[in-house]
């Protein structure tokens, strides 16, 4: 729960509002500030990042990750990126935008449309442990540029790269009003909710993102939820097997296996499944040990040990399940003859383990990518044209071609799963859309407002002629519809015409007796 003296004082010192949906959020200057100024002051987070670039990546450093070269690659570098690509671009994609004439209907006339973005309010980023700076480091950013505020929520064990992070952007120009960070424990996110927030943004495990919708669904809060992955890596005939093999051993060890976008799955026929047996094997023999986190090692044992049990071959022979529980760490594995039913195939694990399914044709490895519940990423590698045409039958948020992970690091790019990997999207334009509400202004101008006008018997034949006119298919149905328009102008005329005429005058023998 929030408690301490600066949580107390924080929620004390700030004005809240009452939104629509019955929660609270707070109204700064920050909201208030001119877009292009708050993209601006969000840009220059970068080169605070810069500035403290060796202290993060001191803080980063834990039993999971000893390389600082990881930690400047896969998080320093993508995120000041991020925030650069913010600062160039975000006006623009917030802007908003005018809807005039040029393809207005006609029956519009006069009308002029504005749609604004409306930051959504006070936005909770849930953080996580395996890349505690890219990821809610973005997310922040991008919900900041919108102009919302942010509390930021580090996973247990990042507190202090989450502090070094927050005081970066509060030294770039980020008013400690707009971001604030909250305590790690759960309880924090937890007692956040029930105050009252207008958007949670979410990266960890999907049985963590059930627990936070269950208790969002309560007040109906607005959810972005980055789940669970179990990224499958589909091998083509053709694919250049030692390229394969490199992404992949670059893929499993990254972060010590830790990775949501990870190769979990390698799929091919039995040629290209041989061939990389042995281009793995080769490589994977050199690979040291690493430690994988506390909080992932139990689960890699079972489903290893459970795979193993069910006829899954392990390639290296390395795999020991009581050096891992006792002490953490373990070899990377290599699985063969892994089945599509095995548990292993569908799991999300956060270690160094791979396994190669067999399939009978690239058709049945498309149908095992999207039957699987995790859908975040994948990869094909063979021929570029080939590839590509496998890639866009697959549903997941984001395929690679002939590489794995890194493209993922472009700032320009959306990210987002399907399946139980989640819903909605961070990063990119999509990403910074999703952090704010369209709101529309319609204008009319003028006098014009059919609508208003006194209904007329020939109103149906007018506008089913009308709408014969714009939108038939064919010219004859189109000048019918003119025809039907012309008739009913007529029509309207002859009545008005004969309700002008006059009562009929009396005979004249009438009005001789009259007078």
């Amino acid at each position: 729960m929030i408690g301490t003296g600066l949580e107390l004082a924080f929620i004390a010192a700030r004005p809240w509002r009452k939104n629509v949906n019955g929660t609270t959020s707070h109204s700064s200057d920050w909201e208030s500030r001119p877009l292009r100024k708050r993209c601006r002051v969000v840009g220059g987070v970068a080169a605070e990042i810069a500035a403290r670039a060796e202290q993060l990546t001191e803080l980063s450093s834990t039993a999971q990750r000893r390389d600082p070269v990881e930690t400047i690659t896969a998080e320093l570098m993508p995120t000041c990126s991020a925030l650069r690509f913010i600062g160039r671009k975000g006006s623009g994609v917030l802007r908003t935008r005018a809807y005039n004439a040029l393809g207005r209907p006609v029956w519009l006339w006069g009308v002029r449309s504005r749609v604004y973005r409306k930051p959504r309010g006070k936005v909770l980023v849930l953080g996580t442990w395996n890349y505690p700076i890219f990821l809610p480091g973005v997310q922040a950013a991008q919900a900041l540029a919108a102009g919302n505020t942010v509390l930021l929520k580090p996973a247990a064990g990042c507190e202090k790269v989450t502090s070094c992070l927050v005081d970066a952007f509060h030294e770039a120009g980020v008013p400690a009003s707009a971001l604030q960070m909250l305590p790690s424990e759960a309880e924090s996110a937890i007692q956040a909710i029930d105050d009252g927030v207008d958007l949670i943004v979410l990266t960890g495990a999907s049985e963590t993102g059930r627990k936070v919708l269950r208790q969002a669904a309560e007040t109906v809060t607005p959810a972005i939820m980055e789940l669970s992955g179990c990224d499958a890596v589909i091998v083509l005939p053709g694919a250049d097997i030692a390229r394969v093999a490199d992404c992949i051993v670059f893929g499993l060890l990254f972060n010590a296996g830790a990775t949501c976008i990870a190769p979990r799955r390698i799929i091919a026929e039995t040629r290209e499944a041989n061939l990389l047996q042995k281009a793995l094997s080769e490589r994977l023999k050199q690979a040291g040990e690493v430690t994988v986190h506390t909080a992932a090692r139990a689960e890699a044992v079972r489903l290893v040990s459970g795979a193993i049990s069910s006829g899954a071959i392990d390639v290296l022979g390395r795999f020991d399940g009581s050096q891992l529980l006792q002490c953490g760490t373990m070899s990377p594995v290599l699985l063969d003859r892994v089945s599509q039913d095995d548990e292993i195939a569908a799991a999300d694990l956060f270690a160094p383990v791979t396994g190669i399914l067999r399939v009978s044709s690239i058709d049945e490895a498309v149908e095992i990518v999207n039957r699987c519940p995790y859908r975040l990423a994948a990869s094909v590698f063979g021929p570029g044209r080939l590839a590509e045409s496998v890639a866009v039958q697959l549903d997941v948020g984001t395929v690679c071609v002939n590489d794995l992970i890194v493209p993922t690091a472009d700032p320009r790019l959306t990210f987002g799963g399907r399946g139980e990997s989640g819903f909605g999207v961070t990063r990119g334009e999509d990403g910074l859309l999703a952090m704010s509400v369209p709101v529309t202004i319609s204008r009319r101008h003028g006098k014009f407002a059919p609508h208003l006008q006194p209904r007329q018997s020939t109103d149906a034949q007018t506008l089913l002629g009308a709408l014969q006119l714009i939108h038939a298919g064919t010219l004859t149905e189109r000048f019918s519809g003119l025809k039907n328009m012309i008739a009913a102008v007529k029509t309207g005329k002859n009545a008005g015409a004969s309700d002008q005429i006059q009562e009929p005058q009396a005979p004249s023998s009438e009005k001789e007796n009259n007078s």
